[in-house]
């Protein structure tokens, strides 16, 4: 079984996650490959999908978006999940309006997606114009990072699970 896992990611905090995902799927026992979602051409050759892109201003970014307008009508005949990368700041302040981009969810069950998971996302180290800036000044360097890679490694098992289950 092979899976495809491709990201949409701005600054490399989504790259990494999603390296992570496809380095525990492959310890898993599956094939992987890693792609930029902008790369991908066709599903055709992936028995499943891993979709994840970075959240700026409660969007995904635009290549994943494109993902899943493109490929659309293979997705909805693979397993599929998506991820996506963001919150970052004091876990006590998370506002729950963020949870999810707008209309993603929704997207996501009507292609027949498996899941959506929030990850949390890492504070560019060395930002770049007035919003990546304000946003690191802003934010208390023990929360510049809530990547938690547990998590995320979990995720990818739990994954792993499932289409061993869809395969038998």
């Amino acid at each position: 079984m092979t899976v495809l896992v491709a990201y949409s990611s701005k600054r490399g905090s989504t790259a990494e996650i999603a390296e992570t995902l496809a380095a525990t799927l492959r310890r898993e026992g599956l094939g992987v490959c890693l792609e930029r979602a902008e790369d991908v051409r066709s599903l055709e050759p992936y028995d499943a999908v891993v979709l994840g892109s970075a959240v700026y201003m409660k969007r995904w970014g635009g290549e994943a978006k494109h993902f899943l307008k493109k490929h659309r009508k293979a997705l909805r005949q693979k397993p599929f999940w998506v991820f996506s990368s963001g919150p970052v700041g004091d876990p006590a302040n998370d506002n729950p309006d963020w949870i999810e981009p707008p209309k993603l969810a929704e997207k996501v069950d009507e292609l027949g997606g498996r899941g959506h998971v929030v990850f949390g996302g890492r504070v560019p180290a060395e930002p770049r114009g007035l919003m990546e800036k304000a946003m690191a000044e802003g934010v208390p360097e023990r929360f510049r990072d809530r990547r938690d890679w547990d998590e995320i490694r979990a995720w990818a098992a739990e994954i792993a699970r499932q289409l061993v289950l869809i395969r038998s």
